[in-house]
């Protein structure tokens, strides 16, 4: 249950910092200032989260991770459903709170539906939107995988590299679909956007959920292939000597 609880918390918090900065500062490519400081603001919460639940819960607050670490093998099947439900009410908590804070203090929402995603930046096109999220995840989470392998030795920094490569791919994401990689992210903010009155991101939201989904599949099987073939290597030369 505490993971859980970890995993509730964690994607609460992505929201509430990732989402509430877009929603105070904007992501206008044109104005920059904004764009980096959403892509910074996403990126450093999943370092902060890394260190405070990373070894509660591995930190993954984002169905599309739960996904690659179960079809790796890093989970149940029971886990991963309990985590995805954890991660989807933190996300609703989330924009909640961002709801209350903007509503309460009269804030303008910068981004008109509490940091949903879209994809009026790939003008409308749904295959332009799933490509960019099953690309953009493939190499989150490829990423994850290969710096939380235990042969990889890196440690302590992990949370550093993750934090950094979710920064990088929010970087070129936010012009074109806001960057989910994460449905919960999406899911949160979405609905709540359709209770203050905002449809339009609902009709889209399927994208940013099979689309991380793809994409977090896709790199689980690429790593296995990966890393199979790098023990496979290593037994060969072992046995030559």
């Amino acid at each position: 249950m505490k993971k859980f609880i970890a995993e509730f918390i964690g994607t609460m918090v992505l929201v509430i910092m990732g989402c509430g900065t877009a929603m105070l500062v904007g992501c206008d490519a044109a104005v920059g200032c904004g764009y980096i400081l959403t892509a910074l603001a996403f990126g450093l919460v999943i370092v902060g989260m890394a260190y405070c639940i990373g070894n509660i819960s591995g930190c993954h607050i984002n169905p599309a991770v739960s996904l690659g670490v179960l079809l790796s093998g890093g989970m149940s099947a029971e886990d991963f459903i309990g985590y995805v439900v954890s991660q989807i009410l933190g996300a609703l908590a989330g924009a909640g709170v961002l709801a209350a804070i903007f509503r309460l203090g009269g804030v303008v929402d910068m981004t008109g539906g509490f940091g949903s995603n879209g994809l009026a930046g790939v003008n409308g096109s749904i295959v332009a939107g799933l490509l960019v999220e099953i690309v953009l995840t493939f190499i989150f989470v490829l990423t994850i995988l290969g710096v939380t392998s235990k042969k990889a030795g890196h440690g302590s920094f992990a949370g550093v590299v993750i934090g950094f490569t979710l920064t990088l791919v929010h970087i070129l994401g936010i012009g074109l679909t806001g960057t989910s990689v994460n449905p919960a992210r999406s899911i949160g903010p979405a609905i709540a956007a359709v209770i203050a009155g905002n449809t339009v991101p609902l009709s889209c939201i399927w994208v940013f959920i099979f689309g991380p989904l793809v994409g977090a599949a896709l790199a689980a099987g690429v790593y296995k292939f990966l890393e199979s073939d790098k023990q496979t290597s290593s037994s060969s030369k072992t046995n030559k000597k």
